[in-house]
């Protein structure tokens, strides 16, 4: 377990924050009527949505440490949820290192549980926002080793980043600063799959003041450029398995994928 000194931060329970919006759909406690507020009014494919996006960073992560990577860089953690990540992947390798990245101040107030690391690994957490890049890869070689391979996780975060604020080349800065056999893991929401439902959630979540841009299969392909991506591919979040699943997956409108970068 590794500890950094962290800002001095407040909560502003009259904005609905993305994390805790969140937290509600996955059925967590630790947001505001706020938060609630805009979770009651989504379409019930919204609580699907957080599910499955949980359900393949568990698998997609947990793959990876079985392919020996045992460093994470976690971007847009969100509200402790176990398993976290660095559970998953220190079941598989009890030394591996885990930075968290979020830029939601509930987030470091319960960042401890982020903290509770296997004795032989690390974990750490920065309150950071993933459209400062290079804070968070400055914090993050303080606990991982950049000469060796890095699993980026950007779980359902990219599309709350705008392409006027650069979403890709946000994430190129990002894995432009890791190693040759390092790996990019992405989920985000689809613009092309559920279009009636998509309409709804976005002016839900305008209405509460948050911009989301969700984008299509294309578009979300283009977050992989100059990477290749293992199979199954850029598919939906139910789809991604390493192996075959054991049923027909489910519907989803989440793109997602793991790539390896170099």
């Amino acid at each position: 377990m590794t500890t950094s000194p962290q800002p001095s931060v407040s909560i502003d329970t009259s904005r609905a924050h993305p994390a805790r919006v969140y937290d509600w759909l996955l059925g967590g406690k630790d947001n505001y009527p706020v938060d609630e507020a805009v979770g009651e009014k989504l379409p019930p494919q919204a609580r699907d949505a957080a599910r499955q996006n949980r359900q393949f960073m568990h698998r997609a992560a947990a793959w990876l440490a079985t392919q020996g990577i045992d460093q994470f860089l976690d971007i847009g953690t969100g509200i402790p949820t176990e398993p976290n990540l660095h559970q998953i992947v220190q079941n598989v390798i009890p030394s591996a290192k885990v930075v968290y990245t979020d830029n939601d101040p509930i987030v470091l107030r319960h960042a401890e549980a982020l903290l509770i690391s296997r004795p032989e690994g690390a974990t750490d957490y920065i309150q950071a926002d993933v459209r400062d890049p290079e804070a968070i890869v400055e914090h993050a070689r303080h606990v991982l080793d950049f000469d060796r391979p890095v699993a980026l996780s950007l779980i359902a975060l990219m599309h709350f980043i705008t392409d006027e604020q650069d979403a890709h080349g946000i994430v190129r800065a990002l894995a432009g600063t890791l190693p040759a056999g390092s790996h990019l893991i992405l989920s985000h929401a689809a613009s092309d799959l559920y279009p009636e439902l998509v309409e709804r959630v976005v002016a839900e979540y305008a209405q509460a003041g948050i911009r989301l841009a969700f984008r299509t299969r294309s578009e979300v392909a283009r977050f992989f450029d100059g990477m290749r991506l293992v199979e199954p591919g850029l598919v939906t979040a139910t789809e991604w398995f390493a192996s075959a699943p054991a049923t027909e997956p489910e519907g989803s409108g989440i793109y997602a994928g793991v790539a390896r970068i170099g």
